[in-house]
């Protein structure tokens, strides 16, 4: 058979992969403009878990997704 050979098991086991990787994933789309954000949950830096729920109406809440934290110079 075909699949029998080492280039095709090859890529039959790369293609199981991604299809477990990709298959699984949830979809996520982007907000518009003015959109409220939906609610999270997160560790603080104290342990406590907070939500954007708990802000919500009460004060202004910045989220910065920054990539180059932590990475080697």
């Amino acid at each position: 058979m075909a699949w029998q050979t080492p280039s095709m098991r090859h890529l039959l086991v790369m293609s199981l992969l991604l299809l477990s990787v990709f298959g699984g994933a949830n979809v996520v789309t982007a907000l518009d403009v003015g959109e409220q954000a939906p609610d999270f949950l997160l560790p603080s830096t104290m342990g406590d878990k907070v939500s954007l729920q708990q802000f919500r109406g009460k004060q202004l809440v910045l989220l910065e997704f920054y990539t180059n934290d932590f990475v080697p110079t």
